[in-house]
């Protein structure tokens, strides 16, 4: 599943402070797909506004439901957010290895659910989810704040996801170039007195092991052969004017 189709579903969010951070974060990684269950405050109010900054559309095409159940029609994967210990077969799992599920299948509708401000979830709310996450925190002081949770799991799943653009491919140097490179750093360091004939051979294979190590890039061998050649340069232009 694409991330920005994922559902971000929060249940009765009442802090329009809180709900403009979450616009705002959710935009920071990609996400757009807000649901809203009977919220208890304005979603577009000034005060969210002013907290979603560069995100106010999704305030703006936020989808507002009056159950949970509505805000989940259609979804094949759901997982709940809880801070609770409750006693159920089923683990409280770390954001980190639960999360992904949400984006293997492309076919599969999903959303992550948060709870209330002040108290979460409701265990009915919770039987409606397949999986169920619990944010790590200090045990000097677990609560976090709505927004933040959802920031925390907003990057967690960007992470995830598989980037919308494909990295540049690199043009990796082929071994005759990088053998040409070799040989030219090899003559220069037998004429200025770094390498001799007897132990060139040794002192080059450490050379090559760390090249190696770097997989050179065609552009990268093509500097090292510049600054290789401006060396010779500087030695022989040197050399004529003490003659």
């Amino acid at each position: 599943m694409a991330l920005a189709d994922l559902r971000i579903v929060l249940v009765e969010p009442a802090g329009p402070l809180n709900l403009g951070s979450i616009a705002r974060v959710m935009k920071n990684f990609g996400l757009h797909n807000l649901v809203l269950v009977n919220p208890q405050c304005e979603p577009l109010s000034p005060e969210a506004m002013k907290m979603a900054v560069h995100a106010k559309e999704i305030l703006e095409s936020a989808v507002l439901v009056p159950t949970l159940s509505a805000a989940l029609h259609g979804c094949v994967r759901a997982i709940a957010t809880t801070a609770r210990v409750r006693d159920w077969d089923t683990p409280l799992e770390n954001p980190r290895s639960a999360l992904p599920w949400l984006l293997e299948s492309p076919e599969d509708p999903a959303a992550l659910i948060f709870g209330r401000e002040d108290r979460g979830l409701s265990n009915e709310e919770l039987n409606y989810a397949q999986r169920f996450v619990r944010i790590p925190t200090s045990d000097n002081y677990s609560s976090l704040n709505l927004a933040s949770a959802v920031g925390i799991c907003c990057y967690e799943l960007a992470q995830t996801a598989p980037p919308t653009t494909p990295p540049p491919s690199l043009e990796l140097a082929s071994l005759d170039i990088v053998e040409n490179y070799y040989q030219q750093l090899e003559s220069l360091l037998l004429d200025i007195g770094y390498l001799y004939p007897h132990t060139a051979a040794s002192r080059m294979a450490k050379f090559r092991q760390l090249y190696n190590r770097a997989h050179l890039q065609r552009k990268e061998v093509d500097m090292l052969r510049g600054i290789l050649r401006q060396i010779e340069w500087v030695i022989k232009t040197k050399s004529h004017q003490q003659n």
